[in-house]
């Protein structure tokens, strides 16, 4: 596993940056609310780097974590926000929420970043988000398409070789596991891996549930290195050829994130 993954407060710098420098930038050109007049929601927040981001923007927002310890630290990191108001964070499941209920508003943004891949059905979820979106709301994705070399999330791996091995997650099952066990994987590692795989999502599937559920997309971005690779590995950002993007199952292979904005 990378370092900063560890390193909780470097990984909420980190994606306090990346959101900073591109996601509320793309959101932006899209809606342009005026600063301070947005609430936001993120499904899944981690240690809330992301949030943080849109705090220092003037937005109000709400978190949502179903890991016990990623809630604890983003209570730790937004606690001044908590208290002024400005923040909250749940130790929930999205299923168990009741948005007219638990909040006072519904919400003008509603952002998953590296989250909708590991959701199971998908087909069920993603349309519930409606509930908690205002009329001329956006939501937002981050997530690495399951083709792309690296989709399987190799990088937990705790083999070398398998966190730099391309493309090997797409193996059938039985052939995948038999890779992980034989480089030294063990059964939480191996459990994880292959629940990853029953839950990731190409862009062409993603399409298709937004189109069953009369979703408009707003706007998108294909990126050849994602923003995060900056700090993964020194590589600077860079989108896909604007051809390539247009080249249906193919686009995934070289996708490494695809941003996705859509509304109702």
């Amino acid at each position: 596993m990378f370092d900063f993954h560890n390193d909780k407060e470097r990984y909420f710098d980190i994606q306090r940056t990346v959101t900073v420098e591109n996601i509320i930038p793309f959101l932006d050109s899209i809606k342009k609310n005026g600063k301070g007049s947005k609430n936001v929601l993120e499904i899944g927040c981690a240690e809330a780097g992301v949030l943080k981001a849109f705090l220092l923007n003037g937005d109000k927002v709400v978190g949502v974590e179903l890991s016990p310890s990623r809630f604890e630290s983003a209570k730790q990191f937004l606690s001044s926000d908590i208290s002024l108001g400005n923040a909250m964070i749940l130790n929930k499941n999205i299923y168990d929420i009741d948005p007219n209920v638990e909040f006072k508003n519904l919400f003008d943004i509603i952002i998953l970043k590296d989250v909708i891949e590991h959701i199971p059905e998908q087909e069920k979820f993603i349309p519930k988000l409606k509930e908690f979106l205002t009329d001329d709301g956006i939501v937002f994705f981050a997530y690495p398409p399951w083709w792309m070399p690296f989709g399987g999330h190799q990088q937990i791996c705790s083999s070398k070789i398998l966190r730099t091995l391309p493309w090997f997650h797409l193996l059938p099952n039985f052939l995948y596991t038999a890779v992980l066990k034989y480089f030294g994987e063990n059964k939480a590692s191996i459990a994880e891996l292959m629940e990853v795989k029953s839950t990731g999502i190409n862009i062409e599937r993603l399409y298709s549930i937004l189109k069953d559920n009369n979703f408009i997309i707003r706007d998108e971005i294909y990126w050849f290195i994602n923003p995060i690779y900056f700090f993964k590995f020194g590589l600077k950002k860079r989108k896909v050829y604007s051809l390539l993007t247009k080249i249906p199952y193919l686009r995934n292979y070289y996708t490494t994130a695809h941003y996705i904005a859509f509304s109702k």
